[in-house]
C-alpha cells in the first residue's frame, strides 16, 4: 500500500530526506552538507548542481529504506527560502551560481532605492521592506553582472530552491521540466503583490527582472507532476518554504499562534488570518500557505544568525569540538559575566534591517572564559527573540505562548533561557523537525491522505512545556544589556 510520505528538506547547510508515516513517525532519514561559498565578504553561494546531486542521493537512500518507490505516496518539498538559482531551460544545468539568501551583496542598491522612495510601495505590495535578503535585488543583480544569463534570452529559468528541485525531477531526456513555484516562495522573492497571488510587473521593473524566466505560482498543496527517476512513478503533492513549513508543522493554524524556528538563522511566524497583516515596527507580512487558491497570512520577524553563528565558533573560532558542549559550557558559569555578543554576522535582520552591521562581543575581562562567550552566544537566541516579541507586541500581536524548533533547541538551557526571557510558557515538540513535517502534512493534503490542515496536524505529537522561572530584576538587567550592545552594533552601522 501507497501510504507513506517523503519529504525533501533542502536547507542552507544541508540537504536530507525524510519518510514519514500518515500518523507522523518519521521512519528514516538521511542527510548531507551542503558547501558554503563565500567568494567576497557579504556575498554567499551555493553551487546548484551539488544542491541537486547531493539531494537525489538522499532521496535514493531514503527510498531504498523504504522498500521501493511504490510505497511512497507523495513527495513533500521544503527548502531554504529567497536563494535564487540560474539555469538553462535546455541543457537544465546551473547558468551560474545560486545566490544564497544570506547573501549582501545588494545592499548599496537597497539602499539607493529606499533613498528613492520605494519602500512604501514595496512594502504594501509585498509586505516585505527593501533588503537584501529577498530574492528580487539578488535577480536584478545578477541580470546586471552575470551577462551568461542575458545571453541564454528565453532558455533562461529562474527560481527559488523548490522552484530548480522539481524542474529536475520532473524533467526527461525528452521534455523540460516542470517550472512552478508554491505561493509561500513566491511571497519571498519581492516580486509577487501578496494580495493578488501573482507577479507583479512594477516589482518586476523595479529590480530588473525577466518575467519571462520566472515560474508559475501554484498551490502549497496539489498535484504537480510526478517524479520517474527512481522506478515507479512518485507524484510531488506539497511545497512550501522552510518557515512557513514549520508554522504548519507546528500546528499554529489559528490567528495569534507563533512559532520560532532556530536553525542556520531565526524566524518567528504569527499565524495572521485570510487578510495580509500590516506591520508598523518592521516586521514582515508573508503567506502563510496556499490551498484551493486562497491564501492565510503570517507577520513574520526574521535573525539571520543562529545555529550558524554556533557552527563559526566551533569550525572557525574553535571554542568547543562540538554544538552539543555548548549546554554544558553555559550551565558551567553563574551568568555571562558582563558578555553581550551581537550575532551580525550576515547584518541584523528585524526590527533593525541593518544589512552592514557587523558582529561585537562586548564586556570582555580578564575574569571572563570560554563559557561566558559560549553563554552570551546562546543567551543571543533569547534576546533576538525578545527584541522580536517587542515588535510583534506593538503591532497588536503580542504571544502568549511560543513554539519552538529547529536543531538548536535540542539543547535544553537555551529553550529555559527563552522561557526565562520572554516571560512565557515555550512549548517544543517531541519531534523538533516541523519543517520537514510540516511538507508531510502538505504533501498528504495534496495527496488525498488527509482533508485538509485540521487533520494532518495531528501528525505534530506530543509537546514539552518551559516555564519562565527568572526573577523579574534579573531578567530586565540582562536586557539592559543587551539594548546597549544591539544600540552600538546599529550606530556603528549607520555611521559607516
Amino acid at each position: 500500500m501507497s501510504d507513506l510520505i517523503l519529504v525533501i528538506d533542502e536547507g542552507t547547510t544541508s540537504t536530507r530526506a525524510m519518510l514519514f508515516e500518515p500518523a507522523g513517525r518519521c521512519l528514516a532519514t538521511r542527510a548531507i552538507e551542503l558547501t558554503q561559498h563565500y567568494p567576497e565578504p557579504g556575498r554567499v553561494e551555493h553551487d546548484a548542481a551539488e544542491i541537486w546531486t547531493r539531494t537525489l542521493a538522499v532521496t535514493r537512500a531514503v527510498i531504498d529504506a523504504a522498500g521501493a518507490a511504490e510505497r511512497i505516496a507523495a513527495i513533500g518539498i521544503t527548502n531554504q527560502r529567497e536563494t535564487v538559482v540560474f539555469w538553462d531551460k535546455t541543457t537544465g544545468e546551473p547558468l551560474a551560481p545560486a545566490i544564497v539568501w544570506q547573501d549582501r551583496r545588494t545592499a548599496m542598491r537597497c539602499r539607493d532605492l529606499k533613498a528613492a522612495g520605494h519602500e512604501a510601495m514595496v512594502q504594501a505590495k509585498t509586505g516585505l521592506l527593501l533588503d537584501p535578503y529577498f530574492s528580487g535585488s539578488k535577480i536584478g543583480w545578477a541580470m546586471a553582472n552575470w551577462p551568461q544569463l542575458a545571453e541564454a534570452g528565453d532558455r533562461l529559468a529562474i527560481g527559488t530552491v523548490e522552484s530548480w528541485l522539481i524542474w529536475k525531477l520532473t524533467a526527461k531526456d525528452d521534455r523540460a521540466g516542470l517550472h512552478i513555484t508554491d505561493a509561500t516562495n513566491a511571497s519571498r522573492t519581492a516580486l509577487m503583490a501578496i494580495g493578488s497571488g501573482d507577479w507583479d510587473d512594477g516589482l518586476i521593473d523595479l529590480f530588473g527582472a525577466p518575467r519571462a524566466a520566472l515560474p508559475e505560482i501554484v498551490d502549497c498543496a496539489g498535484r504537480f507532476g510526478a517524479t520517474t527517476l527512481f522506478g515507479a512513478p512518485i507524484p510531488i503533492c506539497g511545497m512550501a518554504g522552510d518557515q512557513q513549513a514549520a508554522t504548519i508543522g507546528q500546528s499554529c493554524l489559528k490567528p495569534g499562534e507563533t512559532k520560532a524556528t532556530f536553525g542556520t538563522g531565526a524566524f518567528i511566524l504569527t499565524q495572521a488570518g485570510a487578510i495580509p497583516p500590516v506591520s508598523r515596527h518592521r516586521l514582515l507580512a508573508t503567506i502563510a500557505w496556499q490551498l484551493g487558491g486562497k491564501r492565510a497570512y503570517a507577520l513574520e520577524g526574521s535573525v539571520f544568525v543562529a545555529g550558524s553563528l554556533i557552527k563559526w565558533l566551533r569550525d572557525s573560532i574553535g571554542l568547543f569540538g562540538t554544538a552539543a558542549e555548548t549546554e554544558a559550557l553555559a550551565r558551567s558559569v553563574a551568568d555571562n559575566g558582563g558578555v553581550y555578543l551581537v550575532p551580525a554576522l550576515s547584518g541584523l535582520g528585524a526590527p533593525w534591517w541593518q544589512p552592514e552591521a557587523r558582529a561585537a562581543i562586548s564586556g570582555l575581562s580578564f575574569t571572563n572564559t570560554r563559557a561566558h562567550i559560549v553563554r552570551a552566544a546562546l543567551e543571543a537566541m533569547a534576546h533576538q527573540a525578545h527584541d522580536l516579541k517587542t515588535a510583534f507586541a506593538a503591532d497588536g500581536v503580542d504571544w502568549a505562548t511560543l513554539r519552538i524548533d529547529g536543531g538548536m533547541v535540542a539543547n535544553d538551557w537555551m529553550a529555559q533561557d527563552m522561557a526565562d526571557m520572554l516571560g512565557i510558557a515555550v512549548e517544543r515538540p517531541q519531534f523538533a523537525e516541523t519543517t520537514a513535517l510540516g511538507a508531510a502534512m502538505l504533501a498528504g493534503i495534496g495527496c488525498g491522505l488527509f482533508s485538509g490542515l485540521d487533520q494532518a496536524s495531528a501528525m505534530r505529537g506530543t509537546v514539552e512545556t518551559f516555564a519562565p522561572q527568572l526573577a523579574d530584576d534579573v531578567r530586565e538587567a540582562r536586557l539592559a544589556g543587551w539594548a546597549r550592545a544591539v544600540a552600538g552594533v546599529v550606530a556603528a552601522a549607520s555611521a559607516g
